[in-house]
């Protein structure tokens, strides 16, 4: 709870948005200003997604692709705009969730369970008093636990879930929330899940027949406890997290239809996480201050046995990392239209393998930003400039990568050229800079320490437009389109080897990215029946500009699919709620080469949802039942990688 406490004192002051919720209450710190807009789901919204995952739930937002491995076990990793999940910074309460091994963040681990609200910034967040990694990465994902609030007297509040469903999936938790003071209060939350992770799929044989088989390997135990502290003080908050993860999973491989049955993948991972951080904010006057630090371990353990399947080779690898960071920002008012921010951060990481030949690296990474926001009724500009020192050490003389020393440039800007404030215009141009990942430079007959960094440039233009009644069915229009273009060069592209652990590294040199992002939302109302819509669209061309000479020149990178899109529709009436949600995923190909061969089809899946609230006195009983592709819809995120079919999930939650 003190990390919810902490949260609300590190958001700036600032006039809220007014806006009339239908049978909603919202409880929290008013939200800093935007420059840019942010595409959130929050609260309900998340309840209603038939989302298990962070990963499921991002999949609703516009200009994303997930790549999901295959069901519950798969790797589950995020692409915004075509940039590479490496260029994806990802928040929890506020701080950056770090993998330098590999860059990548699986956010299948990561629930909803507890999950306040899913934000996603294109650019960056662009709002004061922010740390130097804010301005870090080319997106970023934030990720908001639960805050406790009590109404009225009461000092607990206590939450048991248990849901169950297909692939024998059994997952309890439970939220206890204590009120410990008048301006200190706990939150413990504790989550598990196990699953078979087995479903049938079918697929076409070489003969051309259609046939059934049953996807293997893809079993998950998992463990999640988190533990907060929530504190206030006169102009500021503090808070406190304690995470810990551990699971086992299978990891199900490609599934090869010439050969149907003859690779068993039986590959094994076993993940012990853990970190501790916290943070601090107060203000005096014009100035503000926000300081926080973590400390991370992170045990993986994976397997892979030739006796079980002949296609890979024997794996049977440990690694630890840890993590050590502190920053500390602060944000002072020249005037009221006009502030100036400075940050500095300092990320220490280590690696340990017990590969051959393995170098042990370890890194230092400095960062400094400093900005500035000029606010005025019709026009709003920010400007920042980050700069960013990577030093690289290992055991072994001249085995390190030469250190690295980067200035890289952000401006953002918003028009309102009516008197309509609902009607906006906003700009930004930023150019980010990549280190390679420890994986790329370090990995064992894979790594090359001679990898360039990717540098990426993007430019983009959108328009916001809100409308609100008060009368009359509707009740709001929300309608939001940005086009955008970017440049990666030097981008270094990772794709699964012989097993799902492995990955062979691919240098594209140069990619541009054109595309359109749009999303609509409105929310009506026809007597007791409440209805809330969206959807979104996203278009993109990501072509390999890196080889003049190559047939391939110009073609679009794999898996990014030329139109994509989703959309979501959520009723209520008397306490019943009733939530439809859709997913397209356009063609697309899978491979380098835009070949016949390599084309894949579009996919679609709808999820449906029927909730009710049953009052028992002063408690609360509420029933919830989930049918997930109910058109079970056949398809595949990434290629030999088949995903379920209709599936459904029943959740039983008391709330006291």
């Amino acid at each position: 709870m003190i990390l919810t406490l902490l949260l609300m004192l590190m958001l700036p002051a600032s006039p809220p948005d007014t806006l009339a919720l239908d049978a909603s209450v919202v409880s929290a710190f008013r939200q800093p200003e935007k420059i840019i807009p942010a595409q959130t789901l929050q609260g309900e919204q998340l309840e209603k997604l038939n989302a298990l995952s962070v990963a499921d739930a991002i999949r609703y937002f516009s200009g994303v692709q997930i790549k999901d491995y295959g069901g519950i076990g798969g790797l589950k990793t995020i692409n915004v705009r075509s940039m590479g999940t490496q260029h994806v910074g990802v928040f929890y309460d506020g701080i950056q969730l770090g993998n330098a091994q590999n860059g990548q963040i699986d956010l299948g681990k990561y629930s909803l369970e507890n999950m306040e609200s899913v934000t996603l910034y294109n650019g960056q967040k662009s709002t004061a008093v922010q740390s130097a990694k804010d301005y870090a990465s080319a997106s970023a994902v934030y990720l908001q636990t639960r805050m406790p609030v009590f109404s009225g007297k009461r000092r607990t509040n206590l939450k048991a879930t248990l849901a169950g469903g297909s692939f024998s999936t059994i997952n309890p938790s439970v939220l206890w929330e204590q009120k410990l003071g008048n301006s200190v209060s706990n939150s413990f939350n504790a989550e598990f899940l196990t699953t078979s992770g087995k479903y049938k799929f079918t697929y076409r044989k070489k003969d051309g027949y259609d046939t059934t088989a049953v996807r293997q390997n893809g079993d998950v135990r998992a463990l999640r406890i988190e533990e907060g502290l929530f504190g206030r003080i006169p102009e500021g908050q503090w808070r406190l997290k304690f995470y810990f993860y551990d699971s086992e999973r299978g990891y199900p491989g490609a599934f090869v239809r010439e050969e149907p049955g003859k690779f068993r993948h039986e590959d094994r991972q076993w993940d012990t996480d853990f970190f501790t951080q916290g943070s601090f904010f107060k203000k005096w006057g014009d100035y503000r201050l926000n300081a926080s630090f973590k400390y991370a371990y992170d045990y993986l353990h994976y397997l892979s046995d030739p006796r079980l399947d002949v296609s890979t080779m024997y794996v049977d690898n440990h690694y630890r990392q840890q993590e050590a960071y502190l920053s500390v920002a602060q944000s002072y008012d020249i005037f009221k239209w006009w502030d100036v921010d400075l940050a500095a951060d300092w990320q220490f990481n280590t690696l340990d393998a017990d590969l051959v030949n393995f170098v042990y690296p370890s890194r230092n990474t400095l960062l400094a930003a400093l900005s500035t926001s000029l606010r005025w009724p019709k026009l709003k500009l920010q400007g920042s400039v980050l700069y960013t020192f990577v030093d690289d050490q290992a055991r072994e003389a001249g085995a390190a990568a030469e250190s690295r020393s980067v200035w890289t440039p952000t401006a953002v800007l918003q028009f309102i050229p009516f008197r309509d404030k609902n009607f906006s215009i906003r700009a930004f141009y930023k150019r980010i800079f990549r280190m390679p990942t420890l994986n790329d430079l370090y990995y064992t007959f894979i790594g090359n320490k001679y990898l360039k960094p990717e540098f990426s440039t993007q430019y983009d233009v959108g328009l916001t437009w809100d409308k609100y009644w008060t009368r009359g069915i509707f009740k709001k229009l929300n309608l939001t389109v940005d086009g955008y273009y970017n440049v990666v060069e030097n981008k270094i592209i990772a794709t699964p080897a012989s097993n799902q652990f492995q990955w062979t590294m691919v240098n594209l040199g140069l990619v541009k990215i054109r595309g359109i992002d749009a999303a609509v939302g409105t929310a009506l109302a026809l007597g007791p029946v409440t209805a809330d819509l969206r959807a979104t669209y996203t278009y993109q061309k990501a072509q390999d500009f890196t080889d003049p000479t190559s047939p391939w020149y110009g073609g679009q990178i794999p898996y990014i699919p030329w139109h994509s899109g989703s959309f979501t529709a959520a009723f209520s009436y008397a306490g019943w709620n009733l939530n439809y949600s859709f997913i397209y995923t356009g063609e697309r190909y899978e491979s380098v080469a835009n070949i016949p061969e390599n084309h894949a089809q579009p996919w679609y899946t709808s999820d449906l949802s029927l909730s009710h609230n049953f009052p028992l006195g002063k408690h609360a009983l509420c029933g919830t039942l989930e049918v997930n592709n109910i058109f079970n819809q056949q398809y595949e995120v990434v290629q030999c990688y088949p995903m379920p079919g209709t599936n459904f999930r029943l959740i039983l939650s008391f709330l006291l």
